[in-house]
């Protein structure tokens, strides 16, 4: 037997030797154990950096430091939602003049007028959320205010159509008589006019007007409404990807005329979506048809008609006549210019030509103005387009207007000091972004308010400039802070609502631009103009409650992609969310779960306050989330986004794939642990990841409510960024996903949809699912969602679609599949 492991007296270890002291053998067996003690220490500081160790969900809901995890549970009842207000400001006759800062509250169940400017002043609209009327007992749903605030609409009976629009009963309440009014049922729309005692609504697509001065319906303003023809509200299309409303109508400014949408459907084809769980004792499912114009097919017809209070007449513009387009035109803006003018904003179907008309309603004569080419990018919809009424004491000498418009690549404000003038003044310019257009105008000081990426293209501030001083910009909101700010205006704006969104946590407060009182600098908070009146919230609930959790740590970035075609740096915002107790020391170990949207123009990576979905991955899968906004996506520049156009889901997937090939080269990720996951856009996305990556980087993916061929999506969106499937078909093939071989070389995916989705039809999934039928490729999962439309909160599904991406991708995450 070998004894060389144990010495004693009669053998001797090669290592001794007799003839030493006895104190030289403890010397060395000293040594011997000093030695095995460092040597099991280090040991155990390699083991975690050995390949091979296990990777494990994090299953405590603590961590070291004895802080609480998110989790959905917390997430879902809203505990890390900030919360937010917004204010109703009351634009009155005399508020451009004498700005009192009138808002509409909702105190202790009843609506109240108040004022910023005198927090004492309060002045009751309805005393109660509820009201009786002929014994009958209705909740107020929504209200709107006369401008002279002596009387409000109020809906109740209310029934959701589509996104933006809904159908419910009307009355109208008198605060002197204190009585209410029965307009009627099935209204889907009602607007003040102007002179505070008539209105219009809409009640079967057709107009009407009503007096509150006889309580009775005056006059019909049209009668040509039917399912197929829409007057002054949009059809779907409309009001999901032009109006973003249920509006399609505009009083004056002196409620004599009113110009409103005459759309016409009779061309467009439909889409039947049967619904299959609306009552349990239904044999047959519900069929529910809309027009819905997919990419290629005829558009809605419409026109823009003027109707005047005075002739009880209207009129058309005729559009298409004017603009001689072949077929329908898009109108996606109207505002008035004056009591007696008015602009519009028309495109052809594919947002490549821009063109302004103005009409004289006086006249009734129209003119084009303006014509803009697109130059290779695209003209998205905006509703910002704001008046300048003309004032000669102030340098205004015509009535005119400020837009947004492309200046050397990248959107800013520009003034058109006349309305009929085809040339404008630049307001601002830069290798940044205005986002959405001008916010208000102050009459007295010429002062233009907007928001823009000056300081970075993650961050959001408010600036203003002068009408007078082009290009002079002046922050509102402190530059030297990181900040995600919004704001809104009181009517003479000289108060603000400012809202500081991230990415410490929200809170809001009022401003006065016009206080005589000299600034405390040391106290400012956000703001470095106006002086603050008092906080609306300060959210300070969420801070004591943030005290208890260990949130994961967001750190924004800018990922190095490669180059271009050009040989240029691709160069893209990202952000990453490390797990709790993350350890960089680990080799091969840490999942990363990809979040990405991706739609053009779209952005994610914004340095906004958020706790949810993401946070509970990183926290409850102890993966690293990334996400990250490629080419395509919006406040770059034009150069950066409009590369993607008639080539969708290429530039966008090989930038995804190119931040997940950065990613698993760290050291602490495991590269056969990468997924991604989207929702509607961002599931074309997913899906075109997986199928260009063909299981190289992305080993999994889930993909929710995903577009799959384009040639199944709506007109104007799509057409937009694609053309037409008849001027771009190569395009449209090679966008769709139409390589299944490459699906079945992923690990596996999931797919999930609601088969009452009104938006992105249910049908792209069941065409993609018989082209993996027909390939045998079978490594994925599917849940359908019965009823549901884009959201997926039907029948609890909202829970469900969430629990099932999270317990999916711990699955996956731990070798399940």
């Amino acid at each position: 037997m070998d004894r060389t492991d144990t010495p004693d007296a009669e053998e001797t270890p090669l290592l001794f030797d007799k003839r030493k002291p006895v104190q030289d053998k403890l010397t060395k067996y000293g040594i011997i154990a000093i030695l095995l003690i460092w040597g099991t220490v280090l040991l155990f500081r390699v083991i975690p950096s050995l390949p091979g160790r296990k990777f494990k969900l994090a299953h405590s809901k603590t961590t070291k430091n004895g802080l609480q995890k998110i989790s959905f549970e917390n997430v879902r009842k809203d505990l890390f939602k900030p919360k937010m207000q917004s204010l109703q400001w009351l634009n009155t006759p005399e508020a451009k003049e004498n700005d009192k800062g009138l808002y509409v509250a909702n105190i202790d169940d009843r609506y109240v007028i108040k004022s910023v400017f005198d927090r004492g002043y309060s002045e009751s609209l309805l005393n109660s959320k509820n009201f009786t009327f002929q014994g009958v007992e209705y909740k107020v749903d929504s209200m709107a205010a006369a401008p002279d605030l002596s009387q409000l609409i109020i809906r109740t009976n209310t029934k959701q159509n589509w996104r933006h629009s809904t159908f419910g009963s009307y009355f109208v309440y008198n605060k002197t008589s204190e009585e209410f009014h029965h307009i009627g049922d099935d209204i889907a729309l009602a607007k003040w006019s102007p002179n505070s005692v008539d209105m219009v609504y809409i009640q079967g697509n057709n107009m009407y007007l009503y007096s509150t001065e006889s309580h009775t319906t005056v006059e019909t303003i049209t009668s040509d409404g039917d399912a197929r023809v829409f007057n002054g509200k949009p059809d779907w299309v409309y009001e999901e990807e032009v109006l973003e409303s249920d509006c399609a109508l505009w009083w004056s400014p002196d409620g004599q005329y009113i110009a409103f949408f005459k759309i016409d459907e009779s061309q467009v084809k439909e889409f039947t979506i049967p619904y299959y769980v609306q009552d349990k004792d239904d044999l047959y499912p519900e069929m529910k048809t809309i027009k819905y114009p997919k990419s290629g097919t005829p558009n809605p017809d419409v026109d823009l008609w003027i109707y005047s209070i005075k002739e009880k007449d209207s009129f058309p513009v005729n559009v298409n006549h004017l603009s001689r387009e072949s077929s329908p035109v898009l109108i996606t803006e109207v505002v008035w210019v004056g009591e007696e003018n008015l602009i519009m904003k028309i495109s052809d179907r594919s947002s490549d030509i821009l063109k302004v008309v103005l009409v004289d309603t006086l006249n009734k004569e129209s003119q084009l103005v303006r014509k803009n080419p697109s130059e290779g990018g695209w003209w998205e919809i905006t509703h910002n387009t704001l008046y300048i009424p003309k004032n000669d004491t102030l340098d205004r000498f015509h009535n005119g207007y400020v837009d947004l418009f492309p200046v050397d690549g990248f959107n800013h404000l520009v003034y058109f000091s006349s309305f009929n003038s085809s040339k404008p003044i630049i307001l601002t310019r830069g290798e940044w972004e205005v986002v959405g257009g001008p916010l208000a105008f102050d009459h007295e000081l010429n002062r233009i308010y907007f928001i823009a990426t000056r300081k970075s293209s993650i961050e959001r501030h408010v600036y203003y400039v002068e009408l007078h001083k082009p290009e002079e910009i002046h922050p509102v909101t402190d530059t030297l802070s990181r900040g995600v700010y919004g704001i809104s205006f009181s009517a003479g704006a000289r108060f603000a609502l400012l809202s500081y969104r991230g990415p410490k946590v929200p809170y809001q407060k009022i401003i006065d631009f016009k206080s005589k009182e000299n600034l405390d600098f040391g106290e400012l908070d956000g703001n470095i103009l106006g002086k603050t009146l008092y906080y609306l919230e300060k959210n300070e609930k969420l801070r004591e409650i943030l005290k208890e959790y260990d949130v994961p740590k967001k750190e924004f970035k800018e990922l190095n992609l490669g180059k271009d075609d050009d040989g240029e740096d691709i160069l893209v915002n990202a952000f990453e969310i490390l797990p709790n107790d993350f350890n960089p020391k680990l080799k091969d170990y840490y999942p990363v779960f990809f979040y990405a949207y991706g739609g053009p123009n779209s952005q994610q990576v914004l340095q906004g306050f958020s706790i949810g979905f993401n946070e509970v991955v990183a926290s409850q899968l102890n993966a690293i989330v990334v996400v990250v906004d490629g080419r395509g996506t919006g406040f770059k520049g034009k150069r950066f986004r409009s590369l993607v156009r008639d080539n969708l889901g290429e530039y966008e997937a090989i930038d995804q794939i190119s931040a997940a090939k950065l990613y698993s080269a760290k050291k602490y990720v495991n590269a056969n642990k990468i997924s991604l996951f989207g929702w509607s856009y961002g599931g074309y996305l997913t899906l075109k990841v997986l199928e260009r990556d063909a299981g190289e980087y992305f080993k999994y993916g889930m993909a929710v409510a995903p577009v799959t061929d384009w040639s199944l999506y709506d007109t104007v969106y799509t057409e937009r960024y694609m053309h037409t499937p008849q001027e771009n078909i190569d395009g449209y093939v090679k966008s769709s996903v139409h390589n299944a071989t490459s699906f079945g070389k992923v690990n596996r995916f999931l797919v999930m949809h609601g088969t009452g989705d009104d938006n992105v039809h249910f049908q792209n999934t069941l065409k993609f699912l018989d082209l993996l039928n027909l390939n045998n490729v079978e490594n994925y999962d599917m849940h359908v969602f019965p009823d549901s439309d884009h959201a997926i909160k039907y029948h609890n599904a909202n829970n469900m679609v969430y629990d099932r991406l999270l317990n999916w991708a711990g699955k996956a995450f731990t070798d399940q599949f």
